[in-house]
């Protein structure tokens, strides 16, 4: 079975341990404080979970969630992370990551800054446009009638048909939006973002957005 190490155990990083221990992986989860204060959740999730530094997840992972702040980009371990799949769940908040011109001006995305920083790893972007909680409660089974859709969007092909296999397991449906150029279509401020919808209505919000909003 596939272990997951997450980088990262703020409300989205903690809510994709407890969906991944739910469906059988393996989770290796840390945060910027060390694992010692992760001792209560590692108790919640359970044997399958364990605690660890940044670098001890990146390297536990087969695959890796990285989900820290955008201006704590720069501390996410890279050597570690080589070769492996890796889950971009940020968004840019410049009210707290301050102004990043690239970004105000529709030059990059948040994923393309990611994978500059891991040039050897395979970004992909996931779980950045849904509510934390809603992880663990808006799943439903293949084929159900307006099932969720969530959207991923990467460089590689690989990359996306885990993330469209393991939004399956938690009960999405994916849309796929293309490379990660095209990412910013479902972030912060975009007809995508936080809404509740099935694929047809997600295709559609992301055929709708607009490059600076």
């Amino acid at each position: 079975m596939t272990t997951l190490g997450i980088i990262g155990a703020g409300h989205i990083g903690s809510q994709v341990a407890r969906a991944a221990v739910a469906h059988g992986y393996d989770v290796v989860i840390s945060n910027s404080r060390g694992p010692e204060t992760l001792s209560d959740l590692v108790a919640e999730l359970g044997p399958r979970a364990r605690a660890a530094t940044s670098a001890e997840a990146g390297a536990a992972g087969d695959v890796v969630v990285v989900t820290v702040p955008l201006h704590a980009l720069s501390q996410v371990p890279v050597e570690p992370l080589a070769g492996k799949i890796v889950l971009d769940t940020n968004n840019y908040y410049y009210e707290r990551d301050g102004h990043i011109e690239a970004l105000d001006n529709g030059e990059t995305t948040t994923s393309q800054m990611l994978q500059e920083h891991l040039p050897t790893s395979k970004v992909v972007k996931a779980f950045n446009h849904i509510r934390s909680g809603e992880i663990t409660t808006d799943g439903a089974p293949a084929g159900a009638e307006d099932r969720r859709a969530l959207a991923t969007a990467s460089d590689f092909d690989e990359a996306v048909e885990f993330v469209t296999s393991f939004y399956d397991e938690l009960g999405f449906d994916t849309v796929n939006v293309g490379p990660l150029s095209e990412s910013w279509r479902v972030e912060r401020d975009r007809p995508a973002y936080v809404v509740r919808q099935n694929a047809a209505e997600l295709t559609e919000n992301l055929a709708r957005a607009n490059r600076l909003p």
